[in-house]
Order: structure tokens, then C-alpha cells, then sequence
């Protein structure tokens, strides 16, 4: 916080406790000394140990995070030796994220690969409720996604929207990745997020009609979703897309059995 004029203070007092600071440190001086007769000096609560690691309280995030900060590099060679060493392959950072989290986040799917390998948690999510099959949903990350959803990542969880791994990919216009969603895993077509909005009304809504989008709707509509699902206004994927002039979204949702 910025000081002011009105709180600058004067030459007297200023040296009166620079005098007091000085008295300060040597009384502290003293107390370190005469601790480092009797023993070794206690760490300060929340620094790390000179090895780098603390044991956690329960319910608490690992201080410990080189294990992430390996994942984040994509330093295989330094995950294998931590891992060797004892690490917790599913230690929590202060953002409550794994290392296969943060390898997912950083797009090192070879870390992603060499934690899955040694047993990481793919389903747990992080404070923003991420976890790597629901952000590589999102971002378009196929490869990533790929190897939690082998190693048997849950579609049905949510992020913090309410929304499965499938919503956000098809807003974004990631085709590759639905059309992997679609035929590889077990999401719900027609899961609603806390918006009142499915995948199919996400690709209308918050799109612009291109070529990527029609893509999409086309295949959520052969994966059977269902075209006349209205939002919460009860304004259905149909009226979005005629409101919005999307005519060739309007022709495939026509076709798929849409009348309002």
C-alpha cells in the first residue's frame, strides 16, 4: 500500500526505531544462537525441508512440487527418478492439481503417458474442477485424450460449468475430438450443463455457422442427439440456428428430424 505525504514520519522518531529494529535482531541473533547449541532449528510452519519435501496435513496440498514442475517440463528422466524416490504420483499443488494435471495443462502427453503408466488418478480435478479428460476435452488436446480416456478416465464428471468434456468441444470447434467423444467413449449426447445447454445447442449458440460447426452438428445428430431439446427459454437448437441465419446448420437439423 502506497504511503503519502501526511505519512512520512520524522527524523526523531525514524531513527528512535531503526534503534528498536536494531535491538530487535540482536535479541533474535541470541535466540538463534543459543538454539544452535541445544539443536537444530525447527523450519518455520509452511517452509519446504532442505530435501524438498513435507509431509502434508491431511486435507492439505503437498508443498513438495517437483513432481510438477517435471510433469510441466515433460522431464521424463526426473519424473522416473521422483517417482523411484517416493513421490506421490497423485500429490496436490496449491491449485489442488495432480502432476498428470499439470502435464495435461502444459500438453506434455509423454507425461501424460509416463504418470498414467505409474498409476496416476486421471479422474481427480483440480480446485477449478479440471481434471485431464475434461481440459483436453476442452483445448482440442486429442493426443491427451486419448490416453486417459484408455486408462478409463470418467466422461460423466463435470466442470465447473456443469458440463461433460463434450460441451466446450463443441463450442470450440474441436471436430476431431467429438468425433473421437462420440465413437470412443461413453459421454452423454444430451448431457445439459448449468446453462441449460447441450453440446448441439453450444455449437449454434456460441458459434458462427462455419464449417467445423456444421461438422459437429452433423455428427451429434448421427450419434443420436436430439434435435428439438430446448434451452431454458425454450428456444430450441432449430430457432437458434434460423435466428442466428446459420442456413446450413438449419438444413441438417431439418434433416435430422427438427420441425420447430
Amino acid at each position: 500500500m502506497s504511503r503519502t505525504s501526511a505519512d512520512r514520519v520524522r527524523d526523531i522518531p525514524a531513527r528512535r526505531g531503526a534503534l528498536a529494529v536494531s535491538r530487535s535482531l540482536v535479541i533474535v541473533a541470541v535466540a538463534v544462537l543459543g538454539g544452535c547449541a541445544t539443536g537444530p532449528v525447527t523450519p518455520a510452519p509452511g517452509t519446504i525441508a532442505p530435501t524438498g519435501a513435507t509431509a502434508p496435513t491431511p486435507g492439505e496440498p503437498m508443498t513438495d512440487v517437483r513432481l510438477h514442475q517435471a510433469a510441466t517440463a515433460g522431464d521424463l528422466a526426473t519424473i522416473a527418478t521422483l517417482l523411484a524416490a517416493g513421490l506421490p504420483v497423485d500429490a496436490r499443488d496449491a491449485d489442488g492439481r495432480t502432476p498428470v494435471m499439470a502435464a495435461t495443462a502444459a500438453r506434455q502427453a509423454e507425461a501424460v503417458r509416463a504418470l498414467v503408466d505409474a498409476g496416476a488418478d486421471v479422474d481427480i480435478r483440480d480446485n477449478r474442477l479440471d481434471n485431464p479428460f475434461l481440459y483436453a476435452g476442452a483445448e482440442g488436446l486429442l493426443d491427451i485424450l486419448r490416453i486417459v480416456n484408455e486408462a478409463g478416465a470418467d466422461p460423466a464428471l463435470t466442470n465447473r460449468y456443469g458440463g461433460i468434456a463434450l460441451i466446450p468441444a463443441c463450442e470450440r470447434g474441436h471436430v476431431e475430438v467429438v468425433r473421437y467423444l462420440l465413437a470412443e467413449s461413453d459421454v452423454d449426447v444430451d448431457h445439459v450443463n448449468n446453462l441449460g445447454w447441450t453440446g448441439l445447442l453450444e455449437a449454434i449458440i456460441l458459434a458462427d455457422g462455419d464449417a467445423a460447426h456444421q461438422e459437429i452438428v452433423r455428427l451429434l445428430l448421427e450419434a443420436g442427439a436430439d434435435p428439438e431439446l430446448a434451452d431454458r427459454d425454450g428456444i430450441t437448437p432449430l430457432a437458434h440456428a434460423r435466428a442466428k441465419g446459420q442456413a446450413e446448420i438449419v438444413a441438417l437439423l431439418v434433416a435430422g428430424g427438427a420441425t420447430r
